[in-house]
C-alpha cells in the first residue's frame, strides 16, 4: 500500500504513520508538509492506494487545493483530516469525493477503523453529520420514493458499510448489493454512494 500524508505538523504526520504502518506493515508513507509539497510528490510519484490531506494548510485555498489532490490523485481514496468539525466543510469534502473526513479530536481507534473501513472501499462520516439534515429546510414526506430494500441499503451505506459488509449484513450477494445501491442512486438523483447520503439527508430519509 502506498499513501501520501499532507498535514503541517511533523508529530501528527508521524503518529499517522505509525498507526498506517499498524494496519499494513508494508506499507510506504510519503509525507509533505504543505501543500505545495503534496502537489510535487503527486507530480513525480505515482499510484497512491491513500491521501490524507489536511483542510487547514495554511498555502492551500481549499477547495481549489483539493481538486487539484483529485485530480492528480488517480485511483487513491482521497480522505480530509482537520481540527474543525464544520458541518459545512465536512459537507463540501464529501460532495467534492472524500472518501472520508476525519476530525483530529477523533481518538486512536475511531481514526484506526475510519482508515480499515476507508481501504475496505467505505466511506466514513464522522458522528456529528449522522442523522443531520443538511438543509435548513428538507424536503419531507419522500420515504415512499424508495423500496424497503433500498431504504435498508441506504441505512448501511450512511453507516459507511462496503458492498461486502453490506451483502453480509443483508444475506444476499454483493451483485444484489450493487443492484440496490444503483437502484438507489436513480431513484434520489446521486452519482455516487456519498452523495446519495448526503442528498438523502436533505431529504429527510435518514
Amino acid at each position: 500500500m502506498k499513501v501520501l500524508i499532507a498535514d503541517e505538523h511533523a508529530l501528527f504526520r508521524d503518529g499517522l504513520g505509525l498507526l498506517i504502518e499498524q494496519l499494513d506493515g508494508s506499507a510506504t508513507i510519503l509525507q509533505a508538509s504543505n501543500f505545495a509539497q503534496a502537489l510535487k510528490i503527486l507530480d513525480t510519484e505515482h499510484k497512491f492506494d491513500l491521501i490524507i490531506i489536511d483542510l487547514d494548510m495554511q498555502d492551500m485555498v481549499w477547495e481549489k487545493g483539493f481538486d487539484a489532490i483529485r485530480a492528480k490523485a488517480g485511483d487513491a481514496r482521497l480522505v480530509v483530516i482537520s481540527a474543525s468539525e464544520n458541518v459545512h466543510n465536512i459537507r463540501e469534502s464529501l460532495e467534492k469525493g472524500a472518501s472520508g473526513y476525519i476530525t483530529k479530536r477523533a481518538e486512536t481507534k475511531i481514526l484506526s477503523n475510519a482508515l480499515k473501513l476507508i481501504l475496505d472501499g467505505g466511506t466514513y462520516i464522522p458522528p456529528v453529520m449522522l442523522g443531520k439534515n443538511l438543509d435548513d429546510t428538507p424536503a419531507k414526506g419522500k420515504g415512499k420514493m424508495l423500496t424497503n430494500r433500498q431504504s435498508q441499503v441506504l441505512g448501511l451505506v450512511a453507516k459507511g458499510m462496503s458492498n461486502k459488509q453490506i451483502a453480509y449484513e443483508m444475506g444476499v450477494s454483493e451483485a444484489t448489493v450493487k443492484l440496490h445501491i444503483n437502484a438507489l442512486l436513480r431513484a434520489i438523483g446521486a452519482t455516487n454512494r456519498t452523495q446519495a447520503v448526503i442528498i438523502a439527508q436533505k431529504m429527510g430519509l435518514i
